[in-house]
């Protein structure tokens, strides 16, 4: 076979992105991934109406980033080279319209991901991007040419390579993180992959679950370690999900017994509530379920002590804690965070002891909550990638 120009590996959003930079710069772009199809992660995200990214001001939106060794720089400087309305305007151009919701979040007209995904690889084709699906790397080996090596043992040379193997999330997508034992035998250095975006267990008690499963707390304010988050909560059978809590992830993990502290009435404060109950001399919570509009989760987790005063009771709702177990596991959290470390890398995005080698994506080690931060980090980065190794190779 001859040697490849440009090969990306990966067929996600990141690593479709990175090809339509890099063929639109004049690279000859063969895109390699280890299923049938390109773009599962990205119709899996479509199922929830597929949210590209968020309509906040630029100087806040770029606050959502983090990492151990990314700094706000890193950040303005690649959104800042691909901006959501970069993204919307992208869109468009693929005949796909957005609109922002009262939210923020940035969504398809229609809701979905499969006309979008559809229209970009026919653009992609157009370009000359040639696919190789079912071809799983398992090893790269440097030298003059890079040579990559398959699970079903066919090998190829290539120039430059950009890999958008994702992190280890959603593995049956493909992003199943083993890209991590190829680093190690090359000597560049990662953070171990953990979930970011994702539920957190707590052993309810049956009569709690009965009660309160799969209903939203909402309006709420949810602290851990200093930091508040604000949002919804669901109270599942292991524990607990929503965006309240994927917020708080990076702290929660730090923490060696991890717990969360709800102020289910935001709004008011203690006094407020107790006001509310002067005429009242028993059954606590069931007055404050009327007076105070608790919801029934709300109410359901606050039925496990036998209220004696308002006082209490009202300090309670303002502050209940929380005992957290650990994380749901990383198969099937929205995001994981660790990765390529970012000192490895220099601001084009190629790995500075190997030239040629470029990440992108949730590769590298970076975390952002869920509400389009996600897709505009990995479109960004992909850019940046896709528009450096094609300048490099020239």
């Amino acid at each position: 076979m001859a040697t490849l120009e440009l090969a990306i590996i990966g067929g996600g959003p990141t690593g479709l992105r990175a090809a339509e930079i890099a063929a639109t710069a004049g690279a000859k772009v063969t895109l390699f991934d280890a299923k049938p199809s390109v773009g599962r992660k990205f119709l899996i995200a479509g199922k929830g109406g597929l949210n590209l990214t968020h309509g906040e001001d630029f100087e806040t939106f770029i606050t959502r980033y983090s990492g151990p060794d990314s700094s706000i720089d890193h950040w303005k400087s690649l959104i800042a080279d691909f901006t959501p309305a970069d993204l919307r305007n992208w869109a468009s151009g693929l005949g796909v319209e957005t609109f922002q919701a009262t939210s923020g979040r940035v969504y398809p007209k229609a809701l979905k991901a499969a006309p979008l995904l559809r229209r970009w690889i026919e653009r992609l084709r157009n370009l000359g991007v040639q696919f190789e699906m079912n071809h799983r790397l398992t090893d790269l080996k440097t030298g003059p040419l890079f040579q990559l090596d398959f699970a079903h043992g066919k090998s190829v040379s290539t120039r430059a390579v950009v890999l958008a193997l994702g992190g280890a999330s959603w593995p049956k997508t493909g992003s199943d993180g083993t890209w991590t034992t190829i680093f190690e035998n090359l000597g560049i250095s990662h953070n171990p992959l953990v979930p970011a975006n994702c539920g957190w267990e707590h052993p309810w008690p049956e009569e709690i679950l009965t009660l309160a499963e799969g209903k939203p707390l909402k309006n709420l304010h949810v602290r851990a370690g200093g930091r508040l988050a604000i949002g919804e909560l669901m109270l599942t059978k292991y524990g607990l999900e929503g965006g309240a809590i994927y917020q708080l992830g990076a702290t929660l993990r730090a923490m060696p017994e991890p717990v969360i502290s709800i102020d289910f009435k935001p709004t008011f404060t203690p006094e407020q509530l107790v006001g509310k109950m002067q005429s009242v001399r028993r059954n606590f919570l069931q007055e404050a379920k009327t007076r105070w509009k608790l919801s029934e989760p709300a109410y359901a987790i606050l039925s496990q002590t036998a209220w004696e005063n308002a006082g209490d009771l009202a300090h309670e709702v303002k502050n209940c804690r929380i005992q957290l177990t650990g994380p749901r596991p990383i198969e099937e959290v929205i995001s994981s965070a660790g990765g390529v470390c970012w000192r490895e890398i220099d601001d084009r995005l190629m790995v500075q002891k190997i030239p040629g080698l470029f990440v992108a994506g949730e590769m590298i080690d970076w975390e952002a909550p869920t509400g389009g931060y996600l897709m505009q980090g990995c479109f960004a980065t992909a850019t940046r990638a896709g528009a450096a190794a094609a300048d490099w190779l020239k």
